[in-house]
């Protein structure tokens, strides 16, 4: 959908430099961006280039300089985010319930409501007021999913699950599925029930294919404004603080506790019944097996502080050398002891 320059400025809450008339229909990458574009410029360096692409209109910070249309911003990233919103082709579905949805008794359905094709809402559930739910979804019996929720194809959600206000739950995700836990007895794995529940505070964004399983007892809870990227593990009793990032693979053991504005990088995996402090960072591929101080930076397996871990990996590049070095000293005191011995 096109828009003018005046339009796009409105929306972004920016100023305006050139012809306000001039109509943009796509928002382009700098290096591809073309006639009928908006480009975004985040970083001054970039302006030479800017300026020789074929952009009709830049976005970029307030105080920078430009020969073209362009629209002042304080921060360019942030106004990235309104811009891509207003060209997003992912438009929201006019409130409508299709007919082949099954809507069993009980459920409470809020205004302005889309529920797709195939969905399946169990009783006594309730669907807050925006609320979109795309095809093939499922929702089982005394859920609450909160007001402008936004769940894609084929999520699945398991009964007595809460999702709050303004979450994304992308394709593919499981959330309340039992936990994975066993007794031993008898040479036999007994299933141990898992009769508690998933809370998802507002805000969240769940990735694809990515599982959070119901609690043993009590709650598994993920915090307000955290961030989970695609097929992440999240078991039974975790519970994740506000504002974390967990980034695309990670394991999360059962009993965890993660505290607020923590960052698990790629492919990091956690043990059970640990804690990791406020503010915390785990880097890639990294085997947290005991607890983690706020403000730290861990990596490696088993994971250290970040600095210790640098120190470990530099001595492990040497270690031929050292082995080298000790074998020698070893010929030495040997020759030292014979000639003792004559």
């Amino acid at each position: 959908m096109p828009f003018t320059l005046r339009e796009i400025a409105k929306y972004v809450g920016g100023s305006l430099k050139g012809d306000p008339h001039i109509v943009l229909y796509r928002f382009a990458p700098l290096e591809k961006a073309r006639e009928g574009d908006l480009a975004f410029v985040d970083e001054e360096k970039l302006l030479p280039i800017a300026e020789r692409s074929g952009a009709s209109a830049l976005l970029l910070k307030e105080g920078w300089e430009t020969d073209k249309n362009a629209i002042y911003v304080p921060s360019p990233r942030l106004a990235l985010i309104k811009a891509l919103e207003l060209f997003s082709w992912r438009r929201k579905p006019q409130p409508s319930i299709h007919p082949t949805a099954i809507i069993e008794e009980g459920v409470k359905l809020g205004e302005a409501v889309y529920i797709g094709a195939f969905c399946y809402i169990g009783s006594n559930s309730e669907i807050g007021d925006g609320t979109v739910i795309y095809p093939l979804s499922y929702i089982g019996e005394n859920c609450k999913i909160g007001c402008n929720v936004l769940l894609y194809a084929q999520v699945t959600i398991y009964d007595n699950v809460e999702i709050g206000d303004n979450c994304i739950v992308h394709s593919g995700a499981v959330i309340g599925a039992d936990g994975f836990g066993y007794v031993q007895e008898g040479g036999k794995h007994l299933k141990i029930p898992h009769i508690g529940k998933v809370v998802i505070e507002e805000d969240v964004e769940i990735g694809a294919n990515t599982t959070i399983d119901r609690a043993t007892l009590g709650e598994t809870r993920i915090g307000k404004g955290t961030k989970i990227d695609n097929l992440v593990q999240i078991a039974h009793n975790v519970d994740i603080g506000e504002n974390s990032i967990i980034v695309a693979q990670v394991g999360i053991s059962g009993s965890v506790k993660v505290g607020k504005n923590v960052t698990l990088a790629g492919q990091a995996g956690i043990a059970d019944h640990i804690e990791i402090g406020d503010n915390a960072i785990i880097a890639a591929q990294a085997g947290v097996i005991g607890n983690v101080p706020p403000d730290s930076i861990y990596s490696g397996y088993p994971a250290r502080p970040h600095a210790q871990q640098m120190r470990v990996l530099a001595l492990l590049q040497r270690l031929p050398e050292i082995v080298k070095n000790l074998e020698e000293i070893k010929k030495k005191i040997d020759k030292l002891e014979k000639g003792g011995e004559k």
